[in-house]
């Protein structure tokens, strides 16, 4: 089977499959196989670095035990944002990371992660399992650094940030300093923003420090693992440049070739169960530890129309301009945005209709009397 149309069966299947299958059942001459895996995340993120055990776990249950991969935290092997050099490299087998980390290499990196403006776990979802996503990147970008890839989590729509000031408006993001990665960091950079590009365990100190002014992570239970709301009070959102986050497993090419085809098959069922769990996992946790965040003086605040407008016309300016320059870029771009559409168009229709009637019936000032959340 070629190698594509082995990603694409893999992608459709995989999904289906996550919920029922049980361990193979192997014979002693299966062989016993040994890999590392290099994450982005220090071990105190419960979801991000809990994901990365998850999923080492699974490919030992779903192989007798006889396939294990040990994981390691950010700067055990390689920093939080070498994940990708390495496993090209060689360095490692395979890794867990956010793809767009690494849009420095290649900009279509970043719609394996999420675009501004781009689809919500869900739509991201669809696209990667059943419309074409996952075997178009892997073709048209990760094949380019001798890497397959598959989803393995999703952080869901996140918050936008810590700041340690207001930004009530577009002239108050200008020199603002910003930890903030991939192509939303793109186009705060032209709204005038000074845009920095951290590892997970460096962000807090640059914070305290006031080395930046802001920064973005992920939402509410991984940003108080990390402690933000002890140096900056204001919690912005949407996130605009998130609304979902998806995370991917990189394993070296040529390893991957020399796994026996269940052994193949177990990392992209391992890989499927874990985007599932994650998924949930995060639904689950963030409601919870933003109604601590608010107890301890957090002020949740919502970024104008005006950001948000002038940021939407800039990022799908950029897209254009990209495709216009870059082939890679197109070939991706172009397809994800028609799917992007459509997904959009019915989503309206079902999600949204209801979505709107559900939240004027709990309005803010009754969650607010219900859980003391404090709202700007």
């Amino acid at each position: 089977m070629k190698r594509r149309n082995f990603i694409k069966a893999a992608a459709l299947g995989t999904v289906g499959a996550a919920a029922a299958t049980a361990p193979y059942v192997h014979a002693e001459s299966s062989p016993r196989i040994r890999w590392r895996m290099a994450t982005s995340w220090p071990t105190s993120l419960g979801t991000l670095w809990g994901g990365a055990e998850d999923f080492a776990e699974r490919v030992s249950e779903l192989t007798g035990g006889r396939f294990r991969i040990r994981p390691y935290a950010a700067g055990e092997l390689v920093g939080g944002l070498q994940v990708l050099d390495s496993v090209q490299t060689g360095t490692v087998e395979c890794g867990i990371s956010a793809s767009y980390y690494f849009t420095g290499k290649e900009p279509t990196l970043a719609i394996d992660t999420a675009l501004p403006f781009g689809m919500t776990t869900r739509m991201q979802s669809a696209w990667m399992y059943y419309g074409g996503g996952s075997e178009l990147m892997n073709k048209e970008v990760f094949s380019n650094f001798g890497i397959v890839a598959f989803p393995v989590g999703n952080t869901n729509a996140q918050m936008a940030g810590w700041f340690r000031k207001e930004v009530p408006d577009l002239a108050s993001l200008k020199g603002l300093k910003m930890r903030i990665p991939g192509m939303g960091g793109e186009v705060m950079a032209q709204l005038g923003v000074n845009v920095q590009t951290l590892a997970a365990a460096e962000v807090f100190p640059a914070l305290e420090r006031g080395v930046i002014d802001a920064t973005e992570f992920v939402g509410p239970y991984d940003d108080e693992k990390l402690g933000f709301w002890q140096v900056a009070k204001n919690y912005y959102h949407p996130a605009w440049w998130e609304p979902c986050g998806m995370i991917s497993v990189y394993i070296n090419q040529k390893e991957f070739d020399k796994l026996p085809k269940d052994y193949q098959h177990a990392l992209q069922v391992a890989a499927a169960d874990c985007h599932i769990k994650m998924i949930a996992r995060y639904d689950y946790l963030n409601p919870i530890a933003i109604k601590r965040l608010v107890d301890r003086g957090v002020v949740l605040r919502k970024f104008s129309d005006e950001i948000m407008k002038a940021a939407q016309e800039i990022a799908f300016d950029m897209y254009e301009e990209l495709a216009e320059k870059n082939k890679t870029w197109a070939a991706v771009y172009r397809p994800w945005k028609k799917f992007r559409d459509s997904q959009y168009a019915w989503h309206s229709l079902a999600e949204q209709g209801f979505a709107e009637f559900a939240a004027s019936q709990a309005d803010m000032g009754q969650i607010g009397a219900e859980t003391g959340m404090r709202y700007r």
